[in-house]
């Protein structure tokens, strides 16, 4: 939440225009009237940095600088939410545990080859893809000869860096049973005491990738069984989160989940998929 606006830079309405619909553009993130002072917060620090005086001056180095094609990465990582926690929306992860994992070992524990893939879009600073890791790590202990991956991406370079990285602070990685930290979590000692970074046979599970939802297809050889996208398609109008969802539907197996945020919902827009779980969807 910001809580501070820097009053050096003042936002006009031409200006807000401008830049919101660049960042629909390349984003698909939808920003309404009410997003004023969120634009002159996260984005006062970039026009402090590069000595410009206004917003119309920073739209105009984008569009008309050769540099101006670099600062889209860091107007995009400004611009996009990165909210995330460990075993947020923990009825995902029971769903994964109770239901979804045992069907998938069943219906292939005879198969030569037993493929699970699994996408977390949207990954932000990882949280959401290691907790996946985790959730599976348990399950398959026991159950060896499994080939599984979980493609994680997100616009946010910054993100990324942050999630490859897997270095957490202590409050940061609270809500994970303490068990399980030990299990999969390297405890830092010295100058990194009150850090946690993911053990390497997790990390070895993820393939962290930079992805535009809005703007790229997904090329994959092997369908994915399980679509993490939560809290994403929040931000986006009618017409992109319609074109998103049908680009899960293209990659996702018959059969397989489409996990939304709690506040996100396919009921009425899309017959393709049915509700099986607390904003849990199935490819029918």
């Amino acid at each position: 939440m910001e809580l501070y606006v820097d009053t050096q830079y003042k936002i006009n309405d031409r200006e807000f225009n401008l830049l919101r619909e660049l960042i629909k553009e390349l984003t698909g993130i939808n920003l309404t009237e009410q997003k004023k002072m969120l634009v002159v917060s996260r984005l006062s620090k970039r026009l402090r940095q590069l000595g410009l005086s206004n917003f119309t001056s920073y739209y105009n180095y984008i569009m008309e600088s050769e540099q101006g094609r670099q600062e889209i990465d860091q107007l995009i990582n400004r611009i996009t939410t990165n909210k995330t926690d460990f075993y947020r929306e923990p009825h995902h992860f029971k769903c994964l545990t109770d239901i979804c994992l045992p069907q998938i070992y069943e219906a292939h524990r005879f198969s030569i080859k037993r493929k699970l893939r699994i996408w977390s879009a949207g990954c932000s600073s990882g949280e959401e893809p290691y907790t996946i890791a985790i959730t599976l790590a348990e399950f398959f202990k026991n159950k060896p000869g499994w080939d599984i991956k979980i493609l994680a991406t997100d616009l946010d370079t910054e993100m990324l860096d942050k999630a490859k990285a897997g270095i957490y602070k202590k409050d940061v990685v609270a809500p994970i049973p303490e068990e399980l930290l030990r299990r999969y979590f390297l405890k830092g000692v010295g100058d990194n005491e009150g850090l946690y970074m993911v053990k390497k046979a997790l990390k070895d599970m993820i393939i962290f990738k930079r992805h535009n939802l809005v703007k790229e297809s997904l090329k994959v050889t092997t369908p994915f069984d399980i679509i993490f996208c939560r809290n994403v398609i929040i931000y986006f109008d009618s017409e992109e989160k319609a074109r998103v969802i049908n680009r899960f539907y293209n990659v996702l197996r018959s059969g397989g989940l489409l996990f939304l945020g709690h506040s996100e919902s396919l009921l009425g827009n899309d017959g393709r998929f049915k509700l099986v779980g607390n904003s849990a969807y199935c490819k029918k």
